[in-house]
């Protein structure tokens, strides 16, 4: 089997427009959770998310291409940008048609369904623009990637809550790695924080109304996010032929189902997700891995469970692993989650660093592992685990690997 590497990444995010922004913020452990500016919110009982308030699409498309491209269109063709110019790879017609197009989403266009359902029954409006499919499909993302950098290989979107990301990066690795194709485009994007989305999770009950606090013991729920993380993967021969800066090898990937309850995790399903990522990896045990960017959504029920599920795996290195959660700062991006967290990750591998989790005041006996409270840890991180555990019991959990040639 061929070796798979990631060889750009591009990120919009609540903590910065673009992969060095985002991961500053994450190193320095600063918060991109704040008021809601995007969207009117009275009627909400929640007022806060993790909203890329830096993200302003004019300063990316002309108005003409706006109108054609859904928020989370735009911020996906933003990222696929600055990934595919970070890799400095150039794809051929003949590489374009060896080039997948993987991208995950969970709701696709919802400003533009918001905005016109808003059209229809609150205004009285008969018509709306002829485009509005177009805009709101969840597949918008994936098809304008691959028309905008001729990508003629296969192409589809990935649709499974909040492990949309890791589904499709794992799915686009497993590609490669088989010889189906010899590269991808792939990550999520996300951007739900429209009034209809919102008051849909607060039907929920899960959602915090001052921050988040994953592993705390004071926690008091996820907070929402917006964003985009997409990836440039290559067969590792290839990249090294052509001499591209190589950011991590992935090297596992495992997804299991819990089919158990539609909103209650799992403690076999994830532990059996993160035990099929570690055998793909050829790292039965998981002595190697380091470091695990947690799911760590700051509900009891995910925290716990997912604790559990990495001690029952582990066994005693689970006292040895640094385990955190970003989305303390940069929220819940339900199908971009897993993309930005691989980007953390990436991060990790590289510098050394391991991003901490904010917001953490004190200690749950049920979440005892080295959850790197508040501050970020100089840490030699080999390997690493990216965490993906979503609603409808759907895992996703990657491995990837510091490249040494």
């Amino acid at each position: 089997m061929r070796r798979v590497v990631v060889t750009g990444t591009g990120v919009v995010s609540a903590l910065g427009i673009g992969y060095d922004a985002h991961v500053d913020a994450l190193r320095a452990g600063r918060s991109g959770i704040g008021p809601i500016e995007l969207i009117e919110t009275e009627g909400l009982t929640i007022g806060i998310a993790a909203e890329a308030k830096g993200y302003v699409g004019t300063d990316h498309f002309a108005r003409n291409e706006l109108t054609l491209r859904d928020r989370v269109t735009q911020m996906a063709l933003t990222a696929a940008k600055e990934a595919v110019e970070r890799s400095g790879v150039a794809f051929t017609d003949a590489q374009g048609m060896r080039t997948a197009t993987v991208i995950g989403t969970s709701m696709g266009g919802q400003h533009t369904q918001d905005d016109n359902y808003r059209l229809i029954y609150r205004d009285g409006k008969q018509r709306v623009h002829p485009f509005t499919v177009p805009k709101l499909m969840s597949n918008a993302p994936a098809s304008w990637i691959s028309m905008e950098h001729g990508l003629k290989g296969p192409a589809w979107t990935v649709s499974t809550a909040c492990a949309s990301s890791n589904h499709a990066i794992g799915q686009a690795f497993q590609m490669i790695r088989s010889g189906m194709v010899d590269a991808a485009v792939t990550g999520g994007a996300e951007s739900g924080l429209t009034f209809g989305v919102l008051k849909a999770w607060e039907g929920l009950r899960v959602m915090s109304k001052d921050t988040c606090r994953p592993f705390s013991k004071t926690r008091s729920g996820m907070v929402q996010g917006e964003g985009a993380a997409i990836l440039v993967l290559e067969e590792m021969e290839a990249a090294r032929a052509r001499g591209a800066s190589i950011l991590g090898e992935i090297v596992g990937f495992g997804m299991t189902a819990d089919a158990n309850d539609i909103v209650q995790p799992s403690l076999d399903g994830a532990a059996r997700a993160i035990g099929a990522a570690l055998d793909d990896a050829r790292m039965k045990g998981g002595e190697e891995i380091a470091y695990i960017n947690a799911h760590g959504t700051a509900t009891a029920a995910n925290d716990r469970i997912e604790c559990a599920a990495i001690r029952q795996v582990f066994g005693a290195h689970a006292d040895s692993l640094l385990v955190s959660s970003t989305k303390s700062m940069h929220g819940h991006c339900i199908g971009a989650a897993g993309a930005l967290e691989m980007a953390a990750t990436l991060s990790a591998l590289g510098s050394g660093i391991v991003p901490p989790t904010i917001g953490y005041e004190e200690p749950d006996p049920d979440c005892d592992l080295d959850v790197v409270p508040n501050v970020a840890r100089e840490a030699d991180v080999p390997c690493a685990l990216s965490n993906s555990f979503a609603f409808g019991g759907l895992n996703a959990v990657l491995v990837v690997r510091r490249f040494d040639g």
